[in-house]
């Protein structure tokens, strides 16, 4: 259902949302009293990820009555990240709020946060510096799971599983979320080059509904992290990872060649077992070729990617800073 077009500064709330009926409602009336005020226009875009309440029928009335509010209906639920990808898909402001829709994030911190993008930062994340969740089964692993994150990402943040955060609309546009990814977007925003900031937000208890985070999603979460290793570590350049485990390979190779020939030399090899190590040399050899054959053209690829997408700059035109891709 698509809502007003947006102009001039404007912005767009990315809101996913599951079996949250009693907050939707409370949830826009929040941010429309801050939005009015705050930017020249708006949308809210409301993700319903496979609700089994009422939580549709009661977008779709805020949807009659304002016609600020997207609404995206998913068949299933499919996990935060691809609620989030998909609002970032339908979003047309020139800045991209997220937030949960529990009402535990406070749409009133949304103006303080606008004001770090002016001083020329591109992400600015929530930290939720007094908490309001179970000590056990919220605050812990979440603080486990920053330190673990920080560590890898190289991001330094104090609360990288806050949902409040703002960004430039470009910054957005070059990210596409899967998995649990969408806990590591200022990560991925780091690789884009983006400036990132933090800053203290309010949080509040859960008045209404369950949370649907537990400890089963921390494996998922895990998985997702060793991958995001991996890609911030040889996005720019594959071909050396590629390269690597061609040359894993090729010493193994080596080493085996080397074998036969002292085992030769002692007359200890029958022809059966020449005949194996000599296949399995063959095969060692072709899987080398085909590692430097992937990591070429994975560099492809990204080069390519580089030319068409280009990365973040900021120009500065008579005296205003301004930020765009080339």
């Amino acid at each position: 259902m698509q809502g007003t077009e947006i102009t001039k500064r404007s912005l767009s709330v990315v809101v996913p949302v599951m079996n949250e009926e009693a907050n939707v409602g409370l949830l826009h009336k929040q941010l429309t009293d801050v939005l009015r005020e705050a930017v020249e226009s708006y949308e809210i875009i409301f993700i319903d990820d496979g609700s089994t309440d009422q939580t549709f029928r009661a977008l779709v009335e805020l949807h009659k009555r304002d016609p600020h509010v997207k609404i995206i209906k998913f068949r299933g639920n499919f996990g935060q990240s691809a609620a989030m990808d998909a609002g970032f898909r339908s979003a047309v402001g020139e800045i991209i709020v997220t937030m949960d829709g529990d009402l535990q994030n406070d749409p009133r911190d949304i103006p303080s946060m606008l004001t770090k993008l002016d001083e020329g930062i591109d992400v600015v994340c929530g930290w939720r510096k007094n908490r309001k969740d179970r000590l056990v089964l919220r605050k812990i692993p979440s603080r486990i799971a920053n330190r673990l994150i920080c560590s890898v990402t190289d991001v330094r943040l104090h609360d990288t599983g806050c949902a409040l955060k703002v960004f430039r609309s470009e910054v957005i546009d070059r990210i596409r979320l899967y998995g649990e990814l969408h806990r590591f977007i200022p990560a991925l925003s780091r690789i884009e080059g983006a400036r990132i900031t933090e800053v203290v937000v309010n949080h509040h208890p859960r008045r209404y509904g369950k949370s649907k985070y537990n400890l089963s999603r921390t494996f998922r979460v895990l998985m997702d992290l060793s991958s995001l290793k991996l890609f911030l570590k040889y996005l720019k350049n594959p071909l050396r990872l590629f390269g690597m485990m061609s040359l894993l390979l090729l010493f193994i190779s080596i080493g085996i060649v080397c074998w036969i020939i002292i085992q030769s030399i002692r007359h200890a090899l029958s022809i059966d077992e020449l005949n194996v190590l000599v296949t399995l040399i063959l095969l060692l050899g072709i899987g080398g070729f085909q590692f430097i054959f992937f990591g070429l053209v994975a560099s492809l690829i990204v080069k390519t990617g580089d030319r068409r997408g280009g990365t973040l700059s900021t120009l500065f035109v008579g005296g205003e800073e301004h930020h765009d891709r080339k």
